[in-house]
């Protein structure tokens, strides 16, 4: 017998869902304006985020799982892989992948190593494990990938004064049980561009690979000289021994986030990323990346972009970018207490102390961060860190610049000089102090640490139950990550890494856990 299908009409109700989406979006740091330096990429152009817009509406009911039956996506990732190559000097032999982002870039970049380790070493004994050597100032990316594909980190000491691990000390640490050598091109932390010539060369000579993480910078720094920039450090394909490249195109690329590229020398070394399965009962399944189906929204919006921007464009936003960083980089330097760590090699600047004042002149860069948020402005705040050789990383305060930071330059640069006068002097609270407060051990004689041991054996409410009362501010909707973040960061300086860790995983958790109240119908389904 045939069924009769139902001719009920579906119950839809959009009267107020988008007024609701803007009210919240009211709450959202800016993403457009060039008042927040991290996080975003604003070129300053309104038509790229509308073609960006269209391109994504375009495709949205596209599975990206299969370019065999949306073959558009087949095309546009190869032509956008295309453009990525040749902008990185990669030649016939070099093939890639577009991905959701950096830290999938990186994850594949870290699983090529391991397959590659491991067909190079087929009579290893069992429990065996790859190493994979990376500078302090890696992205975390890795260290997530260290611990999904079971490999062990091996962390080498930068330079405190320039951010840079020394190619000699990079070398040292290669050997027989190395899947792979990761160099940044800059690293995030502090902006300069590791030493992959000479990293490549001696890994080469180990047939180990090498991982550029351009995450950051792939789509800047390759047209930084043309944009009137200093030289940069020789990072791409053009250097010899170097494996693969991650590059993040909804960074530098600016195209809406979830787009990365993935580029790799040498096919049978790239197709260690692929995943594949026939023996099931259901469709062959093979995926170049760590996801299954995924939107075709985001690779279609780059290919969109990087199609309507070309070479000439992003030499254009690039002077942008490197116009402003001078101007900033030169403003810095002009305030008292303050100074640029290192010679960052593009658009990104660490701020730190400058201790060759006396101490009463000097800024901190957390409050001086703190301080520049009350004007409007969101700078981001990274702490210190004590390298395994003992040296200390100082704490500072991070500015990424992006081309519409020009049109506001001298705004900033204004707030910058007025919020290092009103915090110079001041030191900001001693990780002691803070510890001691979120652990109520305020009373003399009760050393803080001691009480540590108390997160041994927390559980997730007893976590928050210390970091709501101790650091969050309580609004109405309940605690809220407070305005001022300089306690909070120099807390995570003062706990071991499992302690702030843990910590800072309720924040963050918490944000979204679902109401326990269940959701009522809407009057239409009624």
């Amino acid at each position: 017998m045939n069924a009769t299908p139902s001719s009920e009409p579906v119950p839809v109700n959009t009267d107020g869902i988008l007024d609701r989406l803007a009210e919240l979006r009211k709450a959202d740091a800016p993403t457009h304006g060039g008042r927040v330096l991290s996080y975003v990429y604003d070129p300053g152009l309104a038509a790229l985020d509308e073609l960006a817009a269209s391109a994504i509406r375009s495709v949205q009911h596209l599975n990206g799982l299969d370019p065999t039956t949306f073959t558009s996506i087949g095309v546009m990732e190869r032509e956008l892989l295309t453009f990525a190559g040749q902008v990185l000097h990669g030649d016939a032999d070099v093939v890639g992948s577009v991905t959701s982002g950096g830290t999938e870039s990186c994850t594949l970049a870290v699983k090529i190593g391991r397959e590659d380790w491991r067909a190079r070493n087929p009579r290893r004994a069992p429990g065996d494990r790859a190493r994979i050597v990376i500078p302090t100032t890696a992205h975390a990316a890795f260290r997530k990938a260290a611990g999904l594909l079971d490999l062990d980190l091996d962390l080498v000491p930068v330079d405190p004064a320039t951010g840079v691990p020394t190619a000699a000390d990079m070398i040292a640490r290669l050997g027989e049980d190395v899947a792979l050598v990761v160099v940044s091109a800059p690293a995030y932390p502090h902006g300069a561009v590791d030493p992959v010539r000479e990293v490549a060369a001696a890994a080469s000579a180990q047939g180990i690979a090498v991982h550029v993480d351009a995450c950051v910078g792939g789509w800047v720094l390759p047209f930084w000289e043309a944009a009137g920039g200093a030289d940069v450090p020789d990072f791409d394909f053009r250097v010899p021994g170097v494996t693969s490249i991650s590059a993040d195109v909804h960074k530098y690329g600016y195209v809406p986030k979830g787009t990365s590229v993935l580029l790799v020398r040498g096919r049978d070394l790239q197709r260690h990323q692929f995943f594949s399965v026939t023996d099931w009962p259901g469709y062959p399944v093979v995926n170049a990346t760590l996801a299954g189906s995924r939107s075709a929204g985001p690779l279609a919006a780059a290919w969109a972009v990087t199609q309507a921007l070309g070479v000439d464009g992003y030499v254009a936003l690039t002077r942008r970018c490197r116009e402003a960083t001078d101007v900033l980089a030169a403003q810095v330097d002009q305030i008292e207490g303050l100074t640029v760590l290192g010679s960052p090699d593009g658009p990104l600047l660490a701020v730190i102390t400058d201790e060759s004042v006396p101490e009463d002149r000097r800024v901190d860069p957390h409050l001086w961060a703190d301080e520049v948020r009350t004007l409007g402005w969101v700078l981001q705040t990274q702490p210190g860190l004590v390298q395994s050789d003992g040296t200390r990383l100082p704490h500072t305060t991070h500015l990424t610049v992006t081309p519409v930071t020009a049109d506001v330059v001298d705004e900033l640069a204004g707030a910058l000089v007025t919020a290092a006068d009103r915090v110079r002097g001041t030191a900001r609270p001693a990780p002691e102090q803070v510890l001691a407060h979120v652990l109520g051990t305020a009373a003399p004689g009760v050393d803080p640490h001691a009480a540590l041991a108390v997160f041994d054996q927390a559980d997730a409410d007893a976590v928050w139950n210390i970091v709501r009362g101790a650091l969050l501010d309580e609004g109405d909707g309940g605690p809220t990550v407070p305005t001022r973040l300089t306690p909070l960061l120099s807390l995570v300086e003062a706990l071991p890494p499992h302690v702030s860790g843990r910590m800072l995983v309720e924040v963050v958790a918490r944000i979204s856990e679902p109401q326990s109240a269940p959701v009522e119908p809407t009057a239409s389904a009624g």
